[in-house]
């Protein structure tokens, strides 16, 4: 367990995961609290990744529920193994039918199986689905649910029971509560909004595109043989791509991707034709390739980052001095014109 808000960042720095101490906050807090995390931020930013790194910082098995539309609790929780009771069935057809060899009555067999059928709705015959084998486990786990919001909302009803007091329910078997409670982590890809009442149970984090100076600490520490140069040219046309209007912008991980090829590329710095060879590394669909080609001299030649808009602004102002001293020259032309018309006329 971490001991404090920044053993929690210098932990997952050591698993290469660079966090803030908002984000590390929340982490402390909801395992200290035994409290789930609803991390919430488009796709590609580190929320499953954080999961991981948990695990790993916190020498903890992970246990991973992709979510998907149909998700349902038999994919979730349990399922029964039914060719698993039907072979059982059949060894054991033999001794089923020497018990019921006295038994005339049909509704007095019936009662004789019942009594027998816990035999075969028991937990030799259960398949574990995720939450079933995080609530069960013996020793602490990590519970990664991903990607919740691709499943219905029906789902997130069932899994409300888990989140509140970490038990399942089995009909056949009961209720089954965990001896030690997973750290659970769920993400949402904010593709629809999630229910209140899952919100309530979560201590809620938001993670987004990182800053400038932050993408490119994680692009140093991934891509360690990177130079500084072509990094730092790397990210800035990264959050200069991000500024358009598109249907899918470039998120950490295709910085990554493209800051590794680049390497194999040996390339050395970023010109016009290298980047329209390897769009397709960051952009996912051809009509984001499309904008940004069009729009390569200008994102190339240094535009929407932040610093740039500081820049941007100082050059507007030049701009406008500029104007505005032109008509000033404009104004005091015109008056020694009419200065010198009206002497003329005078004289």
């Amino acid at each position: 367990m971490f001991e404090s808000i920044d053993q929690v960042i210098a932990q997952l720095r050591e698993q290469q995961y660079i966090c803030d101490r908002r984000l590390a906050t929340v982490i402390f807090l909801a395992l200290k609290m035994q409290k789930p995390v609803l991390i919430e931020g488009p796709a590609g930013v580190g929320k499953t990744e954080l999961a991981k790194v948990v695990a790993r910082a916190l020498e903890r098995r992970l246990i991973r529920l992709q979510c998907y539309e149909g998700l349902d609790e038999a994919r979730a929780l349990y399922e029964w193994e039914y060719s698993k009771q039907l072979l059982y069935t059949q060894i054991l057809r033999e001794k089923i039918g020497r018990s019921l060899e006295h038994i005339t009555d049909l509704r007095d067999a019936v009662e004789q199986i019942r009594h027998h059928e816990d035999a075969f709705f028991s937990e030799h015959f259960i398949v574990r689905r995720p939450i079933l084998q995080a609530i069960a486990s013996p020793e602490p786990v990590v519970l990664l649910i991903d990607e919740v919001d691709r499943a219905e909302e029906q789902f997130e009803a069932f899994l409300l029971e888990v989140l509140s007091d970490f038990q399942v329910s089995i009909p056949e078997i009961g209720t089954i509560s965990a001896t030690s409670p997973p750290a659970v982590i769920i993400t949402s890809n904010n593709t629809r909004e999630l229910s209140e009442a899952l919100k309530r149970r979560c201590l809620h984090l938001s993670i987004g595109y990182p800053g400038e100076e932050r993408e490119l600490e994680i692009v140093r520490l991934k891509v360690p043989e990177i130079s500084e140069a072509l990094a730092r040219q790397v990210v800035e046309l990264i959050r200069n791509v991000r500024a358009l209007d598109l249907r899918k912008a470039p998120s950490i991980s295709e910085t990554l991707d493209w800051a590794r090829a680049l390497i194999l590329l040996n390339a050395e710095s970023l010109t016009p034709d290298l980047v329209e060879e390897t769009l397709q590394l960051i952009l996912k669909y051809d009509r984001d390739v499309q904008k940004v080609s069009a729009e390569l001299p200008r994102l190339l030649g240094g535009a929407p980052g932040e610093h740039h808009h500081h820049d941007h602004d100082h050059h507007h102002h030049h701009h406008d001095a500029g104007v505005q001293a032109a008509l000033d020259r404009q104004q005091e032309h015109t008056a020694r014109y009419f200065t010198s018309y009206r002497d003329g006329s005078r004289s």
